[in-house]
């Protein structure tokens, strides 16, 4: 290990991004977890950092691709492009990414983080520089998801010198991805500009109308940056929107056999519109030589009507059981009454501030922070009823909302956390946190559209006092030993019933880290759970079916080993990158306390039992760059308990997929690639929510260039 580095590694990992305490010689920067590959090998604990030139080389715009790299992350997906992923990290299950802790910037990112967890909206992979997955005891000074981990994306930083880049691509499925970007460089002032624009027709067709099943997404980001003698400033502001033509509605396992990428003609209404908004301003004030404060402020907009059909799941599970009127309905060959389109249109609010104080010394670099935090959520949610004849969507009537259908919900959170890197003696550092969090939340529901009558009302308030310690030794100065032990909390949102409890949970991880011709990270994990919930939701039911509310199973334990090895091999006219990882995990019901429809011993939802990944290619030293991705998942329970059922319908497939990309440098300022996305065009059923089987994407080709001006 480097010695030399650790201190710019605590640094890194308390200040929340902030290189040096040398503040006069730095220079602004983004909210980073991690820091860089070098503040990862220091880590008490596990964490990767995707830096740019990955996702440069990847050309990523995929989250789920990129995560399927990092040993640890559980991915399930839905639509085969990644704009709502459900990611899992250890203990922290996928449903919706709603338990694991995301963020932009260092700043919380889904639409209500307390209210409401579940990210609807995610942000645009293509204008990200980075990628930063912490795990262990170092995430409590993040929070409120402090089970599996958090996910940070990282956004263009400001420049260092006056200048543009443009990156645009053409694909498969008439795709067409462009990131501009403008920076400029001043004596004190710095500003980016930049511009999104993503679109695709989509990989699957519509039965009868051969309608767009794609996408369009823009993204706007603006930032100014100021640097004093001692102060620095950093406003940002970020707007997008989308329009996809995307379902709830899969297809039943014979219709998946014959045609992959079908979609029923009952879908062809299936449409989410969404916009984002949000704004940050973020403050450093550098007091004295070992003293320094920051705060941050921040907004987010967001809105969203996903307008589709709601009970598509009763059509295909009667397929699936073998009913040929339910098949014939499915495909427009029979007519039936009453289908629901609902309007699930939500408002959400998220806004906060945090404060942190940091004192530098010798052994001790301490941070004490306190963020207060307020969500908001608006549900109107009003349905139009059609009749399908002859193959076409006849309106019948429109139903306005009730219930859970038409509610408010909120949350509101103050959090208070205090950490210490202690570097101990030249080979031992302790990280110490200390986190106390207390959620207050409501959820009122009304029976009449003017909001006047109650039909429900619910009020919880949760205060959690989360420890957390690790330890990293340098056994010698190529071999460390790391451990941690901290406690997880996650609040199960604004519609959790008055005696249902938030997740708590013990985790632990030990493991043995190397540094040489080969870099190797071997880690042991354990979660342990008194009350294992499930947020449930129509996207993600919950095992007992239930679409909303939260299901407890339990008592569960969630354990396993990751691995990851790096290395790079010189063969004169080239060179070869080599990475592999590899995650085995056991995630099981320890104790169902007679709760109906789960046992002990029950496998979890959402969790795989082995997940890999290997990158290699060759770098030549003429410029040009071709790399291999091939990434396995194996399959995941739909529900809990899949293992004892031992039916099909119950798991998704388990499946190898392998991307090509080449790479040439063609100036100094202009470079052009190609990828292949699935190379073998391997398909599997990758997920059977919301509703049905679905494929994951079919081979398909990225070609594009860029420039840097």
């Amino acid at each position: 290990m480097r010695k030399a580095s650790i201190t710019k590694a605590l640094l890194t990992l308390s200040v929340a991004g902030i290189a040096s305490s040398a503040f006069a010689d730095s220079m602004l920067e983004e909210i980073t977890i991690i820091g860089d590959a070098l503040a990862q090998q220091q880590l008490a604990g596990s964490g990767a950092v995707i830096e740019s030139e990955q996702l440069r080389l990847e050309v990523a715009t995929d989250i789920n691709q990129v995560l399927k790299t990092v040993p640890g992350v559980y991915i399930r997906e839905e639509e085969g492009f990644g704009l709502r992923p459900n990611i899992g990290i250890r203990g922290a299950t996928a449903e919706r990414s709603a338990r694991i802790l995301l963020l932009e910037d260092g700043i919380p990112v889904a639409p209500a983080p307390y209210a409401a967890p579940a990210a609807y909206y995610f942000p645009t992979l293509a204008r990200m520089s980075s990628v930063e997955v912490l795990k262990g005891v170092s995430m409590l000074a993040h929070g409120p998801q402090s089970t599996g981990g958090a996910l940070n994306l990282i956004s263009t930083p400001l420049p260092t010198e006056t200048g543009g880049n443009l990156r645009a691509s053409l694909g498969s499925f008439g795709s067409a991805d462009t990131t501009v970007s403008y920076g400029m460089v001043g004596t004190d002032l710095s500003a980016l500009v930049e511009a999104t624009q993503r679109h695709s027709d989509g990989f699957k067709s519509l039965d009868g109308a051969g309608s767009d099943t794609g996408f369009d997404i823009a993204d706007y980001l603006v930032k100014l940056g100021w640097m004093g003698d001692n102060q620095q400033l950093l406003f940002k502001a970020q707007y997008s929107t989308e329009t996809s033509n995307e379902t709830y509605t899969g297809l039943s396992d014979r219709d998946f056999a014959a045609n992959a990428d079908r979609r029923y003609r009952m879908t062809a209404r299936d449409q989410m519109d969404n916009h984002h908004a949000s704004l940050s301003l973020r403050h450093r004030w550098q007091i004295s030589d070992n003293v320094e404060l920051s705060s941050e402020w921040y907004r987010n907009d967001f809105a969203r009507d996903w307008y589709k059909l709601g009970n598509g799941a009763t059509w295909i599970d009667q397929a699936n059981a073998g009913d040929d009127l339910a098949a014939s309905i499915l495909r427009g060959d029979a007519d039936v009454a009453g289908l629901h389109y609902k309007h699930n249109n939500r408002e959400y609010l998220a806004e906060g501030v945090r404060l942190a104080v940091s004192w530098f010394t010798d052994q001790h670099t301490l941070e004490l922070s306190s963020r207060w935090h307020d969500d908001r959520v608006d549900r109107w949610q009003p349905s139009d009823i059609y009749d399908q004849v002859n193959g076409e969507l006849i309106f019948r009537e429109s139903a306005s909302p009730s219930g859970s259908n038409n509610r408010l919900e909120g949350a509101t959170a103050q959090a208070l956390a205090l950490t210490d890197a202690w570097q101990v003696n030249d080979r031992l550092r302790l990280d110490l946190a200390l986190r106390r969090e207390t959620v207050k939340s409501f959820s009122d529901r009304f029976s009449d559209v003017g909001r006047d009558e109650l039909s429900d009302e619910r009020r919880n308030r949760t205060q959690v006092t989360l420890p957390g310690i690790g330890a990293f030794y340098e056994l010698t100065p190529s071999v460390a030993l790391l451990a941690g032990i901290h406690k997880g909390f996650s609040p199960l949102g604004a519609s959790a019933k008055s005696d249902e409890k938030p997740e708590l949970s013990m985790n632990w991880e030990m493991g043995l880290r190397y540094s040489g011709v080969v870099d190797a990270d071997v880690i042991v994990f354990r979660s342990d759970f008194d009350n294992k919930a499930e947020i449930c939701s129509v996207a993600s039911p919950c095992s007992n079916g239930a679409e909303q509310g939260a299901f407890v199973t339990g008592e569960a334990v969630i354990q396993g080993v990751e691995l990851s090895l790096s290395s790079e091999h010189d063969f004169g006219f080239a060179s070869m990158p080599l990475a592999m990882t590899f995650t085995q995990t056991n995630a099981e019901i320890t104790s169902a306390r007679g709760l109906s429809g789960v046992q002990n011993g029950d496998h979890l939802a959402a969790v795989p039992r082995t997940i890999a990944a290997i990158r290699t290619g060759l770098v030549f030293a003429t410029g040009t760059e071709f790399l291999v991705i091939a990434k396995f998942t194996d399959a995941l329970c739909v529900k809990a308990g899949c293992n004892r059922d031992n039916d099909a319908l119950s798991q998704t497939d388990s499946y190898w997929s392998v991307d090509l990309a080449l790479h040439r440098e063609l100036s100094d300022s202009l470079s052009g690639f190609v990828k292949l996305e699935n190379a073998t065009d391997k398909r599997a059923i990758v997920s059977r929510q919301p509703d049905g089987a679905r494929p994951n994407k079919p081979q398909s080709v990225i070609a594009g260039f860029e420039w840097r001006f």
